[in-house]
């Protein structure tokens, strides 16, 4: 491929990577493909397909013309093989794994729910390619990297249900049935396909914190699991200061002043309403006047409080301008330990250019991010 600027079109498994491939060079379209993990490549958390930028056009409308990747997202919903009585936390045995786990299992025990422990690992199908330098290169086989992950990956959730069994005991998580899955593939597919065939009543899960650079965090799980989850997903970043949503004191809920945010307003006290004690803080994400978007916000306001006459609800409307730095001054200002945000599922077009408003502050603010999913828009 020739030296012009390249850019990546997606991220899959080594399988679908493949299948893109194919189909982008078939209409003339140069396409390489690249481990996302460059350190250990065999280990990859998937496969980047890149292309030349002045081919993009070209390949978004192949895309979109052949409803690549859209067998999974439309399908009609599955009956699901057992009662959604369960919370679905991912964990990737990172630091801060625990402490994801010590929120579901607190949620867990107030809804009378079970929990599930969910890993994925990534190993390519075929053989795997090592070099060190430009010189040396040798092939290792698929099973030994799959057998070895997944040897590993057991040892893992072993030493975190071990810890969490004796923390239970001493009396320091509540009492909850869990259990454990371990998957292979590209982490989010994973997720989503799952959370699909058996819906949980939510999806609890971690995400890189604020200090990170924003290139860490655009391919990042959470944020594709949220785009195009069917259930509320509660995103946790590392700095999160409590382990329980009972301590979440403010809560604040983005309103587009959209009819759908009222149908889910009551989606999230039906979910969270009884097992916190916060108060709630209304705010727009719409670029109306500043003046109409207090008159909609008061009126957004007054509807709640007519059907939550017991709830502490109030309202403060975004300062003009940058998006990022009036969302973080309003959480900075108000003490926001949670944010609530519906989001609804939009087409390929729309993903691509217009990340979703869960995503952007996913991004932007360092607090719990709680993502109530309304229908396609």
């Amino acid at each position: 491929m020739s030296e012009s600027k390249l850019v990546t079109i997606a991220i899959h498994t080594y399988e679908k990577a493949q299948i893109l491939k194919t189909l982008l060079e078939s209409e003339g379209i140069e396409t390489q493909l690249h481990n996302v993990n460059q350190i250990q490549p065999v280990v990859s958390a998937g496969v980047r397909v890149r292309i030349k930028e002045t081919d993009l056009p070209k390949a978004l409308r192949i895309i979109e013309d052949n409803k690549w990747d859209q067998e999974e997202k439309d399908v009609p919903e599955e009956k699901p093989s057992h009662p959604s009585d369960y919370v679905l936390i991912p964990v990737d045995f990172s630091e801060y794994s625990m402490k994801i786990c010590e929120l579901g299992f607190n949620f867990a025990h107030r809804k009378g729910l079970n929990v599930v422990l969910f890993h994925v690992h990534f190993t390519p199908i075929g053989s795997a390619f090592f070099s060190i330098g430009d010189a040396a290169m040798f092939q290792v086989p698929v099973e030994t990297n799959l057998s070895k992950e997944l040897a590993k990956a057991n040892r893992q959730i072993s030493k975190l249900k071990k810890e969490l069994r004796e923390r239970v005991a001493a009396g320091e998580l509540p009492e909850v049935k869990f259990t454990s899955i371990i998957r292979n593939g590209t982490p989010e597919d994973v997720i989503l396909s799952y959370s699909r065939r058996h819906p949980p009543v939510i999806i609890i899960m971690g995400t890189r914190g604020k200090s990170r650079k924003d290139s860490d965090l655009i391919g990042s799980v959470a944020a594709e699991v949220i785009d195009s989850s069917r259930v509320p997903v509660l995103v946790i970043p590392e700095e999160v200061p409590f382990n329980d949503l009972k301590k979440a004191d403010r809560v604040a809920v983005a309103t587009s002043f959209d009819q759908r945010d009222m149908v889910l307003f009551d989606s999230f006290m039906e979910l969270l309403g009884s097992h916190i004690n916060a108060s709630i803080r209304l705010f727009n994400i719409s670029t109306s006047t500043p003046e109409w978007n207090e008159v909609q916000l008061k009126a957004i306001q007054e509807y709640y409080k007519h059907y939550y006459p017991n709830i502490d609800i109030s309202y403060n409307p975004l300062d003009p301008g940058d998006f990022s730095l009036a969302l973080e001054k309003f959480i900075r200002m108000e003490d926001i330990d949670m944010i609530v945000v519906n989001t609804y599922r939009r087409n390929f077009f729309s993903q691509f250019f217009n990340p979703s408003m869960a995503r952007r502050m996913l991004f932007h603010a360092g607090t719990p991010l709680l993502v109530m999913h309304g229908k396609r828009s």
